[in-house]
């Protein structure tokens, strides 16, 4: 008498079957994964291209202030700025930066090299927020931007500039 000679794998029935339904669903899980993978992906890409649109949105509203030599000559503390032609629709503040004191700064800036005795100092700080121009998604991204100015103005010395 023979005791397991292959006794157990005489009867293959369904061996098949069930081989081919394990790849299935491990062909299922990597379809699933990969659908799942590349969705968060265009998620995260569409998150990233609004949050640049919003920062060049909020940087063409800081370079356009600062190309106009006019949004520097105003009265007050602030002034908001109207660009025209704004298509970013940017918001742009300009703010005489204040000292310790409260009064607006007219001290000469500190670096090497820079003679300031005939100059007045005007001390300001540019705010430009942008947002994403996509109107696709129910959030958008938003970005704000702050500059530093110090606009130099010739003195009047004897009677000449």
């Amino acid at each position: 008498m023979k005791i397991g000679t292959g006794s157990t794998f005489k009867n293959q029935n369904g061996a098949a079957l069930v081989v081919a339904l394990i790849m299935m669903i491990v062909l299922t899980l990597i379809g699933l994964a990969s659908t799942f993978t590349s969705t968060l992906e265009m998620k995260l890409s569409g998150n990233k291209r609004g949050s640049t649109d919003a920062f060049y949105a909020a940087d063409s509203g800081l370079q356009a202030t600062l190309a106009n030599l006019n949004n520097f000559s105003y009265t007050g503390n602030s002034y908001n700025v109207s660009l025209d032609p704004n298509p970013t629709n940017a918001v742009v503040k300009v703010k005489l930066q204040l000292g310790a004191d409260g009064t607006p700064r007219e001290d000469a800036p500190r670096g090497k090299g820079m003679s300031a005795t005939h100059f007045e100092f005007s001390h300001h700080v540019v705010e430009s927020a942008g947002q994403d121009q996509m109107e696709t998604t129910l959030i958008r991204s938003n970005c704000t931007l702050e500059e530093k100015v110090l606009r130099l103005m010739p003195t009047l010395q004897g009677g000449t500039l």
